[in-house]
């Protein structure tokens, strides 16, 4: 079977949320995954701005291999080209981590394959992810759903790129992320890297949002974001409830759905420890 490929990107902090974001891939994909972690070292920024650790990584690597040996997680250093380029940039600085740039290096590993998913780390499979996997690019650099909020607010073509389906040969071809890196680097942003790749993308396919669900858990959602969102009732408000608040997951979403991973996640935390 043809492996399904994902990349996340991340520090050290937020360990918890890429093991639930993986068990939940494990769960639902019966086919190999090969699950690339690009993170970095930017401890002069944040103490917490560490990369992942190895033992981090080997704890990913044990829940992809429990389901399917074929499977593997693998950690990329991006800390030498990142200070290189983006770290002298004007979004350094911002609502949102520096790690959520490191997707736009994507076309510089040789050895990922053509077509590969980003995930953000605040993303949970519902159901079998190889269904996103299997759309057919030809012809587009990548695919994404409309963000919810920015769809309203910033333009109605604008795109949350949580969750992206990359077809890694035609952004080579067309110089998209190299472009967009070049663009973030000089023009300051709210949310840098997605405005990038709105404003300089030559051909883009747009995903049902049940591919990146941005609001409720529904039976034909295959990937759930827990990213910043708007109430209206009881009186409008926003939120930014991830799904390691398992509290507020139960309580203010209303959200079991991902219990029996929970518990797994319990069960793993019991034999290691995660923060190291």
């Amino acid at each position: 079977m043809q492996p399904v490929s994902v990349c996340y990107s991340g520090n050290k902090r937020i360990f918890p949320g890429l093991l639930l974001s993986v068990l939940s891939l494990a769960k639902f994909t019966e086919r190999p995954l090969h699950v690339y972690v690009l993170s970095m070292d930017m401890h002069e920024l944040d103490p917490s701005f560490v990369p992942f650790s190895g033992n981090q990584i080997n704890i990913l690597d044990g829940v992809l291999k429990e389901k399917n040996p074929e499977s593997r997680a693998e950690l990329i250093d991006v800390t030498e080209v990142f200070r290189a380029e983006l770290a002298k940039g004007k979004n350094m600085k911002n609502h949102y981590t520096p790690y959520t740039l490191l997707r736009l290096y994507m076309d510089g590993f040789e050895h990922f394959p053509d077509k590969i998913i980003y995930l953000d780390i605040d993303t949970m499979c519902a159901s079998d992810i190889a269904q996103l996997y299997d759309i057919d690019l030809t012809g587009y650099e990548y695919a994404a759903a409309l963000d919810y909020m920015g769809h309203f607010w910033i333009n109605p073509h604008y795109c949350n790129a949580g969750v992206l389906l990359l077809n890694l040969a035609e952004i080579r071809k067309t110089d998209l992320f190299r472009r967009a890196r070049e663009y973030v680097y000089t023009h300051r942003m709210i949310m840098p890297d997605q405005t990038a790749l709105h404003r300089l993308a030559k051909s883009r396919m747009y995903l049902p949002r049940r591919f990146n669900e941005q609001r409720d858990l529904h039976e034909y959602t295959v990937i759930k974001h827990f990213c910043r969102g708007i109430r209206w009732l009881p009186f409008f408000h926003i939120y930014n409830i991830k799904q390691w608040q398992r509290e507020d997951v139960h309580k203010k979403l209303k959200i079991t759905y991902f219990d029996d991973l929970y518990e797994k996640f319990d069960a793993i935390a019991a034999e290691n420890d995660l923060s190291e």
